[in-house]
């Protein structure tokens, strides 16, 4: 039996990258993979993926709509998605390539297969030809991911009623679509769809989109996407989805409580994700779950069996690929000895729609409810000169501020590389710094960042320069 210092089970961002750090500790390391490709979800079936599709719809929809204005003449347009499969798959292939490279050049063993507990050191994987191997580990780090979720009456087919994994291979642009779910997953493929000319119908249980970003984002970005042709059922609660051979029936119940129904020819899924932790054997090991399905663990990302940790979208907290990352890190450094951190409230969150939106600390709902005393300074990205050059002048950037001493306890934006921009927020707030510290440095011109300075100057007494 092969023993190893630490053995990840799941090859996500959390997983590749908690090993990688392993081994660069001097760990001899493994990963375990139950598919063939490296890069879990995020880089086979989510982050990457869609963000190749919302860049080849992007340009699409720029063509069709802003080209002539930019003195581009263009006929004949018109949208092949076969070819922006293909071109998703290559980079796709490309990404996870990538992946299993740095896994031969740290010396990492990777595994094909089911892996599951046998104890709480020993893991067995179980190939895809039935084959079982037992491997021993001094540590071992859970970091399967998650799943697409959906309630009762909306069970995905795969075929009409489907997940955020089948839409990434759709081989047709539908006429219509239902996106059951106005969180981030829906919101961006809807967008795709409604760049290629689809008809897009949002139905969400809640009073806004994006309920768990600040409330002046979901405002804005209902109106960039109402103006992209996206429609809006705000506080319907989902009774039933029905395949009816050549399309798909919703019926939802309004904030009236009236029943009411939609017809499209596909609906899509996307009431969010569940932890992913079947057939791992976590009983074998005494590996408790909590009442959501994830793995339970301390603040240092112990189960409290053995040494057995868990990571990543597998655990509490906000489902991202780049908090996943952050997790591995820490566990390997952590299992090495050192003493790692990792502040929850500054990682960053965003929207990879068009324009872009992006988060990081608290919201001015989360801080009122708190009783803080706060200032707030925002500034249109249609007042800068760079917005306005390229036609990207929708959004807006706003920043939250402690009224007493200035120092920035959040940074919202709706804008062009707003899902950049956002860093300069999160440096800013790694640091303490105040809106005044942020509104004294200088920024290129002309720059999308310059929104940044402006809101923070609004937040400093109010001294926007140019609006």
């Amino acid at each position: 039996m092969n023993k190893y210092d630490v053995i990840f089970i799941g090859s996500g961002p959390g997983g590749y990258v908690g090993a990688i750090r392993s081994a660069q500790l001097g760990m001899k390391t493994a990963i375990i993979e139950k598919y063939d490709t490296l890069g879990g979800t995020c880089l086979n079936v989510g982050c990457i993926p869609s963000k190749a599709l919302l860049d080849s719809s992007e340009h699409f929809h720029n063509a069709q709509h802003s080209f002539e204005e930019h003195g581009i003449q263009i006929s004949g347009l018109k949208p092949d998605i076969n070819q922006m499969i293909e071109r998703k798959n290559k980079v796709v292939e490309q990404t996870c390539q990538g992946v299993k490279f740095l896994m031969d050049k740290n010396n990492i063993d990777v595994l094909h297969g089911m892996g599951s507990f046998v104890d709480k050191n020993t893991v067995k994987v179980t190939g895809n030809d039935g084959k079982e191997t037992l491997i021993e580990g001094k540590n071992i780090v859970i970091a399967t991911g998650s799943k697409p979720n959906y309630f009762p009456g909306m069970e995905p087919d795969k075929k009409r009623i489907i997940t955020s994994t089948e839409a990434l291979v759709l081989k047709e642009i539908p006429k219509k679509v239902i996106v059951i779910g106005g969180g981030v997953i829906g919101l961006e493929l809807g967008s795709v769809w409604a760049r290629l000319g689809s008809q897009v119908e949002v139905v969400e249980f809640a009073n806004s989109i994006i309920p768990t970003m600040d409330g002046t984002m979901g405002k804005e970005l209902t109106k960039v996407l109402k103006k992209l042709g996206m429609k809006f059922n705000m506080e319907h609660r989902v009774q039933g989805v029905k395949n009816t051979g050549k399309g798909v029936v919703v019926t939802a119940l309004n904030k009236k409580g009236e029943e009411v129904s939609f017809e499209a020819d596909y609906c899509l899924v996307s009431v969010g994700r569940k932890p992913y932790t079947e057939g791992l054997g976590l009983e074998n090991a005494g590996v408790k779950t909590n009442e959501r399905g994830q793995v339970s663990v301390d603040d240092n990302l112990h189960t409290g069996v053995g040494n057995i940790y868990a990571i990543g979208d597998v655990v509490r907290g906000a489902m991202l690929a780049h908090k996943a990352e952050e997790e591995g890190v820490f566990v390997a450094e952590k299992i090495a000895g050192q003493i790692p951190h990792i502040n929850y409230n500054l990682i960053p969150g965003v929207v990879y729609t068009w324009p872009e939106v992006a988060s990081v600390g608290k919201t001015e709902e989360e801080l009122k409810a708190a009783g803080v005393e706060i200032k707030v300074g925002s500034f249109p990205m249609k007042a800068l000169g760079r917005s306005r050059a390229s036609m990207d002048i929708q959004g807006l950037i706003k920043i939250i501020a402690d009224k007493s001493t200035d120092e920035i306890l959040g940074v919202h934006m709706i804008g062009a590389r707003a899902a950049d921009l956002i860093m300069e927020g999160v440096v800013a707030m790694e640091f303490r710094a105040s809106a005044e510290d942020i509104a004294r440095m200088s920024h290129p011109h002309p720059t999308y960042s310059e929104a940044v300075k402006e809101a923070a100057m609004a937040a400093t007494e109010d001294r926007a320069m140019h609006i």
